[in-house]
Parts: structure tokens; C-alpha cells; sequence
């Protein structure tokens, strides 16, 4: 390679991920370009005041669609983006069979074959940590594959058929549950299920144990080791052969802290200065045999007191929320070992656990937008 900087396609840009990947990378000035792609657009998309600049080239389009192919690849001088990252996908819960299939399988595996077919240097899908199985902890990229979540079965199905691409230069990375500044899903239901209960001065019941593992990733190592993957392979992918002969590089980027349910509670007990509890497995067992109405009670408690804070606050809408998905409540755990990705390719976490200082921060960019009651 010459010392020119790369080109950059971000799909799905302006989600979680994707807008602090284009941050690290136009912050660092990582890059010659970065092209924005997405099927929403910046004015609704809540992008704070910082990813603004990383987001301006911007290209609305929904990369399901085998048309939106050429206008999102095609350069202004003919040529090839260098590194493509698919950071597209649907992560919510409850969504239906087609919804997951459509964005989480059909999408990159057409923007894998139009990036093999354009020669791209590297293609990176982003993947779930949630493809294993239940079973031992520290699942390892070499254990079993049994999804517990729609979701997770597409982007394991996609994990698949992109590995069958002919000429496609691609990397998965597997991700634990990404957390920091404007993230609004596990950590930050939790800290807004712990408003609630410091607001009606109760105490937070929680199902299951304190040891069911909801492994973490700080989402600023995640552009890190994003990034870190991408110079990796293209400086020649050193010690991969000895790990997995004929296949594409797969890795979980998880952080060093093991982050369980107990690990979140003793975090939200110091900021929130409340009290938590765990239910206990046979307690918990009870309830996951009449899951809706165990979600629906669980839902009932907090959100209308929730809608109140907002209400006193003067906040007219909010993207986070203490209400919790019926697939939150069953008894799966997400526990990754990460020890490939550092080995193999040298990457360090610059936040090996999550901490209060971090919950903290998080804190601050939600009052930062007026989310915060």
C-alpha cells in the first residue's frame, strides 16, 4: 500500500455506531474521504453537535434495494472506496421475520457482492455477539452457532453467505453490547428503569441473577478496534493462518470486564443511590412462564412515572426509555471470550470494563440533548 490515505464507505452512518466510527475516523483524519450512507437522513436522525462535520457527505439510501447500489458506490473520479463498513442493521427488538431478513441479511450480502465485484480492499460486517447459544461462559469464534434472537439468526445467516463471496476481502467483527455517550439500549434502560425507582423511592427488582452475563463494549473502542481491523488486514493480516486456515477473520470485540447483571446493578445503585435486588432463577422461572404478563407488569411500574419525569422536565420526547422488550426478560446471557482480537491483531481497550465515571458520562450526554428528566 502507498501512504495515501484510505477512502471510506459507512452504510448505515448515521445509527449508533456508524456515526462515532465516522467520528474517529474524521476526528483522527484516518481518512481521504468518508461517505455517509443511510435510509434516514441527519435532521432525524438526533446527531449531536459532534458527529455533524464526520456526517456532512452524506447519501440517503435504503442499500436493501439492488438500485441504490451504484449511486452509494460510484465515486466522483470512477474509483473504488477503499474500505467499506457495514454498520447497517436492525437491532430492535420485536421487529418481524421479513424486517430482520431485509436489513440484517439481504443488505449486506448485496453490498459484500458489490464491493467483491468493485475490488474493494476491505469490506467489514458488523455482527452480533447474541449468534452463540446459551451454554458455557467466554463463548469463543469457534463455538457453536445457535442464535437465541431473530436478529442474531439473520446476521448469523449473513455471516454465512458473505463468507462465500468470491473475491470479497471481509472481517466480521462480533459485538458485545455497545454503551457510551447517547446509547440507548441495554445500559441505558437500566439507568432509566433506576430514575424511575429513585423517583418512587423503591426498590429495583431485577429477574434472574446477579452473575447472567450482558458482556460490554464501550463504543469508542469500538471505532478503535473497527479501524484497528481494517489496517490490520490490509498490512497483510499477520498471524490469522494460524488461527483459522480458508476463512475470513471473525472476532468478538468485547472488553476485558466480564460486565454481568450484578456489575450494572452496584453501578446504578452508586449513581442513582437506590437499592437493587436479583428475583432469583426460580422466581424468574415462574415469570418466564407467562413472559407477556411478566413484560407487561414489569412495563406498567415504570412507564408512566417515567412519562411524568418528562413531563415535570418539560421534555417533550426522549429516545431512551426504562420499557423493557419481552426478549430482554428470558434467561440468555451474552458472555464473549475477546482474546483472538487481541492476540491476533495486537488491539488493547483503552476502557477494559465499564464503570460509575462512564454511567456518569453517559448521564451528562442525555442531559447534554434534553433527554434527561
Amino acid at each position: 500500500m502507498t501512504n495515501e490515505k484510505p477512502s471510506v464507505l459507512i452504510i448505515g452512518g448515521l445509527g449508533y455506531i456508524g456515526r462515532w466510527l465516522a467520528h474517529h475516523i474524521h476526528t483522527n483524519q484516518l481518512a481521504s474521504e468518508i461517505r455517509i450512507v443511510d435510509k434516514g437522513i441527519p435532521p432525524l436522525a438526533g446527531l449531536a453537535p459532534e458527529f455533524e462535520e464526520a456526517c456532512k457527505n452524506f447519501v440517503q439510501a435504503d442499500m436493501s434495494h439492488p438500485d441504490s447500489m451504484k449511486r452509494v458506490f460510484d465515486r466522483a473520479d470512477g474509483s473504488s472506496y477503499d474500505y467499506v463498513f457495514n454498520c447497517a442493521g436492525e437491532t430492535k427488538y420485536g421487529q418481524t421475520d421479513e424486517t430482520y431478513k431485509q436489513r440484517n441479511f439481504d443488505l449486506p450480502v448485496a453490498c459484500g457482492k458489490e464491493a467483491a465485484k468493485r475490488g474493494v480492499k476491505l469490506f467489514v460486517e458488523l455482527s452480533e455477539g447474541r449468534v452463540y447459544g446459551n451454554g458455557p461462559k467466554g463463548k469463543k469464534e469457534s463455538d457453536e452457532i445457535k442464535p437465541w434472537l431473530l436478529l442474531a439468526k439473520y446476521k448469523s445467516d449473513a455471516e454465512r453467505e458473505l463468507q462465500k463471496v468470491e473475491g470479497l476481502n471481509l472481517v466480521i467483527l462480533r459485538l458485545a453490547n455497545a454503551y457510551g455517550p447517547y446509547s440507548t439500549k441495554i445500559i441505558a434502560t437500566a439507568m432509566c428503569n433506576a430514575r424511575v425507582h429513585q423517583f418512587l423511592k423503591e426498590k429495583l427488582d431485577l429477574l434472574w441473577t446477579k452473575d447472567l452475563r450482558v458482556n460490554t463494549v464501550h463504543v469508542s473502542d469500538v471505532s478503535r478496534a473497527i479501524w484497528h481491523a481494517a489496517d490490520w488486514y490490509v498490512k497483510g493480516k499477520e498471524g490469522w493462518q494460524a488461527e483459522s486456515e480458508g476463512t475470513a477473520p471473525i472476532f468478538n470485540i468485547v472488553d476485558d470486564g466480564d460486565t454481568s447483571q450484578g456489575t450494572v446493578a452496584e453501578i446504578v445503585e452508586q449513581v442513582f443511590n437506590i437499592k437493587t435486588s436479583f428475583m432469583g432463577t426460580l422466581v424468574s422461572q415462574l415469570a418466564k412462564l407467562n413472559l407477556d404478563e411478566a413484560v407487561d407488569e414489569a412495563n406498567e411500574t415504570v412507564l408512566q412515572p417515567w412519562s411524568d419525569l418528562l413531563e415535570d422536565a418539560g421534555i417533550k420526547n426522549s429516545p431512551i426509555s426504562p420499557f423493557i422488550e419481552r426478549e430482554q426478560l428470558q434467561d440468555s446471557d451474552l458472555s464473549l471470550d475477546g482474546t483472538r482480537f487481541k492476540t491476533v491483531t495486537g488491539f488493547e481497550y483503552e476502557v477494559p470494563k465499564i464503570t460509575t465515571e462512564k454511567v456518569e458520562e453517559m448521564l451528562a450526554s442525555y442531559k447534554k440533548m434534553n433527554w434527561w428528566p
